[in-house]
């Protein structure tokens, strides 16, 4: 049976490699290789901040945690799976864009406001000499409150501003440990 819709390739939306980037730990560029893969199945011109969000929760296990507690979890996921059928369908008319900084657009594939979470995450990971993590973008993503994925953290019951302050806490007793151990 032929599909109705037919499956285009990552190369044909336009939506380009860049997990190669050195600035990503090998689990994010994992990541990113996740939300370009959920992106094209689902038939979106961009990654936008709800599929690295989603990624992020299926492959990075810090960042899953960081997010709250278990049925909180399931309701989330539960609204990110409803978005290929039917919750995020409004979105696909429109590009992700808070407007609160200009659209980077070096990151081809990328929603203007994902492609700043991306540079973001990477700043922040560089403040203490590392690649980016999981966490480095998750922070990136809960800190503009016009991200689709704050959207959807908040209708499953998630306060995106307890999640950035719980990975500021978190970043804070790592560099204070690391430190420690000197």
């Amino acid at each position: 049976m032929q599909p109705l819709i037919p499956r285009q390739s990552a190369h044909e939306l336009g939506i380009q490699r860049v997990d190669n980037d050195a600035r990503l730990s090998d689990e994010l560029a994992s990541v990113v290789g996740g939300a370009r893969r959920r992106a094209v199945r689902d038939g979106d011109r961009q990654i936008d901040t709800a599929h690295l969000l989603h990624s992020l929760l299926e492959s990075d296990p810090e960042a899953h945690s960081v997010c709250g507690e278990e049925p909180q979890i399931a309701r989330l996921l539960g609204y990110l799976v409803q978005r290929s059928i039917g919750y995020g369908l409004r979105w696909q008319s429109g590009v992700e864009d808070s407007g609160a900084a200009p659209a980077v657009t070096e990151t081809a594939g990328f929603s203007p406001l994902a492609a700043g979470c991306m540079e973001y995450a990477c700043e922040r990971a560089a403040g203490r000499g590392g690649p980016a993590r999981g966490t480095d973008l998750l922070a990136a993503i809960v800190a503009d409150p016009q991200a689709r994925a704050v959207e959807v953290l908040e209708r499953a019951g998630i306060n995106p501003r307890e999640v950035f302050a719980r990975l500021d806490d978190r970043s804070g007793l790592t560099e204070e440990c690391g430190e420690a151990t000197l």
